[in-house]
């Protein structure tokens, strides 16, 4: 039986080494280079990083653009996989009122996924998942290429620089990277799965009302001393004039929200690649290593760890989300409500500090975590197929 492994495995990185030399060509066609054996004047077949112990560059372009396409796939694999489970966990952490009374069991869970589909149809529960693959591929891409590039500046090749600070900042930079280029896009999305209505509106319809909405103004100061004058003239007038030439609407709603997101993405996306990495490592211990991992890759660098065995590669992934998902939950409701803010009551939009203290009197300390049970059934599969794809991919092109 060892040996059918042994020779199974074998095939495997046979494969894999022909097909990541068919994308290495590929990749070299896309940024016009032309990679050429410097002891001879014809074009090497084989691929040019692929020669064994040979570190490739990881501020190569032609680095860049294949970890750019494996981050991508790798998210969009992982969203698709649990698209029904972000609609309804939309619904519940917004308090749709058609939804709401659905919250709290998972028999409610269960219901409100019938009355979509009974609604919609198939179609109903993948609402708004067009957008959020469009979100996503650069977003997951962006993420993967930033924490493959930070992580080469703040720890390199050298294993004594892989403290977990240095992971955690990683981390915590490529997650802030990818958000800030990709935000738009998530507020299209949430807005869309917010939509329950029978007439639906357009795209180009939502980014409308999502640019004419008005921020929640404060009401004037009331001037309780008469005595104040000028001075309190002065006062009144420079708030006056601070709050008529302050954005009203445009791009900025665009990013509502968005300072929420950053605190919470700071925690979330450095824990997810902490964790991830430290279990990874856990399983790569010599007493476990030889049930836990494959065979190294022949054109693999010297310093590259052995690859995890699928099942060890998925708890790793899915460890990760469910320890970064409860780290940064309550920063993420209070995203959401105010990414609806304007689909629901007079179209203004709240401040952080509002929309905290709004779910506070709702429900409470236990409003922050509402749809916490869901959100646990949808980040552990996706975390899990995120990085299994991801470190899958790493193989097959080489990264």
């Amino acid at each position: 039986m060892p040996e059918f492994t042994s020779q199974g495995e074998e095939n495997v990185n046979t494969v894999a080494s022909k097909m990541d030399g068919v994308v290495r060509k590929a990749s070299n066609a896309v940024t016009g280079a032309t990679v050429r054996d410097t002891n001879t004047n014809s074009i090497d077949d084989k691929p040019p990083v692929a020669m064994k112990g040979k570190r490739p560059d990881k501020h190569s372009m032609d680095y860049v653009l294949r970890s750019f396409i494996a981050g991508g796939l790798a998210g969009c694999a992982a969203k698709t996989t649990v698209a029904p489970l972000d609609r309804v966990k939309i619904l519940f952490q917004t308090s749709n009122p058609q939804f709401a009374k659905y919250q709290g069991s998972w028999a409610g869970f269960g219901i409100a996924i019938r009355d979509i589909y009974a609604r919609d149809g198939v179609l109903g529960l993948f609402r708004g998942h067009s957008a959020t693959l469009l979100k996503i591929y650069p977003y997951a891409a962006v993420k993967f290429v930033a924490y493959e590039q930070y992580r080469a500046l703040l720890i390199g090749s050298n294993r004594k620089n892989e403290t977990w600070l240095r992971r955690f900042s990683s981390g915590a930079l490529a997650g802030v990277t990818s958000v800030f280029l990709t935000y738009p896009l998530e507020i299209l999305r949430v807005r869309m799965a917010f939509e329950t209505k029978a007439t639906r509106s357009s795209l180009m319809e939502i980014c409308k009302k999502i640019y004419y909405e008005h921020p929640l103004s404060k009401p004037p100061l009331v001037n309780a001393n008469p005595g104040s004058g000028v001075a309190g003239n002065m006062a009144a007038a420079t708030a006056a004039t601070a709050q008529s030439i302050t954005p009203r609407s445009g791009l900025v709603n665009f990013y509502r929200g968005f300072s929420t997101t950053l605190l919470g993405m700071v925690p979330y996306a450095g824990v997810s690649f902490l964790t991830h990495d430290t279990v990874s490592d856990l399983f790569r211990l010599p007493a476990i290593r030889k049930y836990t991992t494959l065979a190294k890759p022949a054109n693999a660098p010297p310093d590259k760890p052995a690859p995890l065995q699928a099942w060890a590669e998925l708890i790793a992934g899915g460890l990760s989300g469910v320890v970064s998902q409860t780290v940064s939950y309550p920063l993420e409701v209070i995203r959401r409500r105010q990414q609806v803010s304007g689909a629901v009551g007079d179209g203004h939009r709240l401040r952080i500090g509002q929309t905290a203290s709004m779910i506070f009197r709702e429900r409470g300390i236990p409003g922050f975590f509402v749809g916490l049970s869901i959100g646990y059934v949808k980040v552990l599969p996706m975390g899990a197929v995120s990085f299994y794809t991801w470190e899958r991919l790493k193989i097959l092109f080489n990264i």
